[in-house]
């Protein structure tokens, strides 16, 4: 079953066409990364997805229902949640707190916010700062923050910006674990865009790729790693020569 439907859409700012006529489904359950070059659109088919940007052309379907001309929050209250490729840590607010931010999506109550924020952070082992300031966190750990955030309006699918740039080897595979305990463990629809292919390559279920901000291919990741317009356009030969073994 669809979750998401994505029909012919286009954005376009002023001249430039930042997605063009780019269509597909997530089916309920789904991990789906989202891979291509700087520019290529990922995070504008999320804006367009999220409601932050109203799409020039097509049509968007959540659950569905027709979502092309909601607004962000509308959108966020039907169960679809992101995070953002930049983080802005709210300087006078804990972990905690924000945390709680997300939950009021669901309920106005500040007990209840916070009992369902401390189960959050909980699952993503944060409790032990959950009284910090998210300002005072490794970026490691604000990522994490983020993804708990956007988990507390309770999504049925989760979109995923960059969550593992900036971060070391460790600090990847925990980012991993989180990504994948979400996903598998709570039940929740997954789509990720991401620039660490170790990363995507290993949790994704299916890869989507962007190209000047058109859809070049889709397919199961071992697939999208064989294929000669996504090794030209961003893969590029040494990824190929360098995970032969793990994609044989």
């Amino acid at each position: 079953m669809a979750l998401l439907e994505v029909q012919h859409v286009t954005k376009q700012f002023g001249g430039l066409y930042a997605n063009q006529d780019i269509s597909f489904m997530v089916k309920k359950g789904e991990l789906v990364g989202l891979i291509g070059p700087n520019g290529a659109g990922k995070t504008t088919l999320f804006n367009c997805i999220s409601g932050l940007h109203p799409v020039t052309a097509g049509r968007i379907m959540f659950d569905g229902k027709d979502i092309t001309l909601l607004k962000a929050h509308d959108v966020a209250r039907l169960g679809l949640a992101r995070t953002f490729q930049v983080y802005v840590a709210s300087g006078d607010l804990t972990v905690m707190e924000n945390v709680m931010v997300g939950c009021f999506m669901r309920t106005r109550s500040r007990a209840r916010a916070r009992a369902r924020a401390e189960e959050i952070l909980a699952e993503l082992h944060l409790q032990e700062v959950g009284e910090s300031l998210v300002s005072e966190l490794p970026v490691a750990a604000q990522k994490r923050v983020t993804m708990a955030t956007a988990l507390g309006s309770d999504p049925k699918l989760l979109l995923l910006d960059e969550v593992a740039a900036g971060l070391n080897p460790s600090e990847i595979e925990e980012i991993m674990k989180s990504i994948r305990h979400i996903h598998n463990d709570l039940g929740i629809t997954v789509m990720l865009i991401e620039h660490v292919m170790e990363l995507v390559m290993k949790v994704s279920d299916r890869v989507m790729v962007l190209d000047y901000g058109r859809k070049i291919a889709d397919g199961d990741p071992e697939s999208i790693a064989r294929d000669r317009n996504v090794i030209k356009a961003y893969l590029g030969e040494r990824f190929v020569r360098e995970h032969k073994e793990a994609l044989t």
